[in-house]
C-alpha cells in the first residue's frame, strides 16, 4: 500500500523571540522550518490540531503537499524530518519539514506489520519481533505505507530476515540483508530485546543548516 500524500495548510512566519514563539503556540499553532538541499530555510507555522491528527500521530513516513498563500511554500512536497514534543504533555512543539524531489530516490524507514499466526506460537512458542522498521530506497511516490511480514510458517527457533521481505516494485531494502526481523523463541527463553529504529529518518538529507539549528535552539520547548 502506497503512502497517501497529505495536504496541509502551512504559512510562513517571521523570526521572533521566545516570547513570540510561545504566543504562537498559545494560539494553537506549531512553529517549524522548511528546508532542503537547494532550498533556503523558511520559518513556518501550522495548526497544531491539524498537524497532530493528520501527520504526527501516523505510523511511518508521510509525504506532505504544502498548501500556502506563499510562493516559498505553495505546492512544495516534504517529509517530516524531525518533531520536538513537550516533555510533559507530549504535544508537538516544533517540526522540521524536509523538501523532497519527486524525481529522485530517497531512503526512509518503513514500518513492518507482522501478519499470520506462527506455527511455533501454536506449539507454545513466543513470537518475538526484533525490529519494527526497515530502511528502503525508492522514489518518494513509491514509498510503501508499511511492509507485511508473513510469519505463519515460523516454527520455534525459526527467524525471518531482510532477505525474506517481499518488496514492492521499485522499492529496494537497504538495511543489512542478514538483519533479523522476527523470531519464534521457546517460552523458557528470555525474550530478545527489541531494537528501536529511528522514526521518519530521511537518509541522504542534509544536516539542518546553521540558521535552522539556531532557530530551533531559540524555540526549544521546556517543561514549563
Amino acid at each position: 500500500m502506497l503512502l497517501e500524500t497529505i495536504e496541509i495548510q502551512i504559512e510562513p512566519r517571521d523570526a521572533g523571540t521566545k516570547g513570540a514563539v510561545k504566543r504562537l503556540r498559545r494560539e494553537g499553532k506549531v512553529p517549524g522550518v522548511f528546508y532542503g538541499p537547494k532550498t533556503p530555510p523558511v520559518l513556518l507555522a501550522v495548526d497544531r490540531k491539524q498537524f497532530s491528527t493528520r501527520v504526527a500521530e501516523l505510523e511511518g513516513s508521510h509525504l506532505i503537499r504544502i498548501k500556502s498563500d506563499s510562493p516559498l511554500l505553495a505546492e512544495k512536497v516534504a517529509l517530516v524530518k524531525e518533531t520536538q514534543l513537550h516533555p510533559v504533555t507530549g504535544e508537538v512543539m516544533h517540526a522540521d519539514l524536509y523538501e523532497v524531489d519527486l524525481t529522485a530516490k530517497i531512503r526512509v524507514n518503513v514500518p513492518l506489520h507482522f501478519v499470520g499466526k506462527a506455527v511455533g506460537v501454536v506449539r507454545g512458542g513466543i513470537l518475538q519481533p526484533v525490529v519494527r522498521e526497515v530502511e528502503v530506497e525508492c522514489l518518494p511516490m513509491a514509498i510503501p505505507e508499511y511492509l507485511n511480514v508473513e510469519v505463519s510458517d515460523l516454527d520455534i527457533g525459526d527467524s525471518l530476515h531482510v532477505t525474506n521481505l517481499a518488496m514492492p516494485e521499485g522499492v529496494v531494502a537497504v538495511s543489512e540483508t542478514g538483519l533479523t526481523l522476527v523470531t519464534v523463541v521457546p517460552p523458557s527463553i528470555e525474550e530478545a530485546p527489541t531494537v528501536e529504529a529511528p522514526v521518519a529518518v530521511v537518509e541522504g538529507a542534509e544536516v539542518a543548516p546553521a540558521a535552522v539549528a539556531e532557530e530551533k535552539k531559540k524555540e526549544e520547548p521546556s517543561a514549563s
